[in-house]
């Protein structure tokens, strides 16, 4: 690629297998929502996931919009979420008339803290105020920490919607990404490490709130001749066209896995020795897909911020982003409670202002990533490095 080419942060990745199914759907004239290919879809989906079942929707944030309502989540109830994420991971706390309360990362995943999780729910368990859910997101390809985050719900009988949007193909002590909540969600919007351009899945063990959730999302339709609704319902199905995209690409989920790896690997070569360059830590307990290599820079060894650095690369056509802006910072969710990881300890805040997400699609060239390399060093301040550091 010529040094004047955008290089984005995580575009979309499409091969050889998506074709086919795709043009199926147009011979046989399937192109309409729902199909077979959705019905294939779900069944893949739920095989590789390990769950009872799936829902294939129009996107992630509806599937986790779905699952609250399945819950019974309704006005002025109370729902805890990771702050470290995207704002699709609360919005639809916002759209059943409920309060986020906002839950810290811990530093050895980036995911929610059991710590200020145990703390937050002791506390609304004093006050008789408990949340109806908690909202854990699986941050960057990484599961959070599952085994001490369900112990705490299950001692508060408080279900778990695991947010694995950015997680598919993520594993937590053998078990999948999007397994281990009440409900799981996917997302597979035009970023994410597989994708049908856009769409999402729910995922569960509760076949029969499954069966709802497909209910609700086809406008809740009653079983009449005629058209009757008798609760509200949603547009929130996936079409047969990209439910086909979607099989062809979760053929070669476990290819784009290790490609991201690969990319992530890299990046590591080249900056672990960098004094001041930390990277997403990879925990114990399970595999990280490293959808997105992240890293954090301390400004003080190298005189320059994240944000500068994004500057910098958007210079030169090279896509990248800060982490997350956790939403206890938000401004649409000022007010909201929010618990630290520890008191006076704020981990999402210190990622928020020191991290930085690289280029990482799983179809980003050696070259390329040389490029990114080079224009990141460029910008930092000499340091010493161990020797063969590129």
């Amino acid at each position: 690629m010529s040094n004047n080419q955008r290089i984005y942060l995580s575009p979309p990745h499409i091969g050889e297998f998506e074709r086919p199914f795709v043009s199926e759907a147009f011979d046989t004239n399937w192109i309409a929502p729902l199909g077979p290919h959705v019905n294939a879809f779900e069944q893949e989906m739920a095989s590789y996931a390990g769950t009872q079942g799936a829902v294939a929707l129009s996107s992630g944030t509806a599937a986790i919009h779905l699952a609250l309502r399945l819950i019974g989540v309704g006005e002025g109830d109370l729902v805890f979420c990771s702050t470290l994420t995207f704002v699709a991971s609360a919005n639809p706390i916002l759209y059943q008339g409920a309060k986020p309360v906002f839950i810290d990362s811990e530093p050895g995943s980036w995911n929610m803290s059991p710590q200020a999780l145990e703390r937050a729910l002791a506390e609304h368990a004093a006050q008789g105020k408990l949340p109806k859910a908690v909202v854990v997101v699986n941050l960057y390809g990484q599961s959070a920490d599952f085994e001490p985050l369900l112990a705490i719900c299950n001692e508060y009988e408080v279900p778990i919607i695991e947010d694995a949007a950015e997680s598919l193909g993520a594993t937590y002590q053998e078990k999948r990404s999007g397994s281990l909540g009440k409900y799981g969600v996917f997302s597979f919007n035009g970023n994410k490490i597989i994708t049908t351009s856009g769409g999402g899945m729910l995922v569960s063990d509760d076949l029969e709130a499954l069966e709802q959730a497909r209910f609700l999302a086809t406008q809740a339709r009653d079983p009449a001749r005629h058209y009757q609704h008798s609760e509200m319902g949603y547009n929130y199905r996936l079409s047969n066209v990209l439910a086909g995209i979607g099989r062809g690409q979760l053929r070669v989920l476990e290819d784009r896995v290790e490609a991201r790896r690969r990319v992530f690997q890299a990046y590591y070569d080249a900056f672990s020795d960098v004094e001041g360059v930390q990277f997403m830590p990879e925990a114990a307990f399970g595999r990280s897909t490293r959808w997105l290599t992240t890293m954090t820079i301390d400004r003080q060894a190298h005189g320059v911020s994240p944000a500068e650095l994004v500057d910098a690369l958007a210079a030169q056509q090279i896509e990248a982003r800060p982490v997350w802006k956790p939403l206890h910072l938000q401004p649409l969710f000022s007010g909201c409670p929010y618990y630290e990881h520890e008191p006076g300890e704020s981990v999402s805040d210190r990622l928020f202002e020191n991290g930085l997400c690289l280029p990482s699609g799983s179809n980003l060239s050696p070259e390329d990533q040389y490029r990114v390399v080079h224009l990141v060093k460029a910008c930092l301040h000499p340091v010493t490095s161990a020797a063969g550091n590129s």
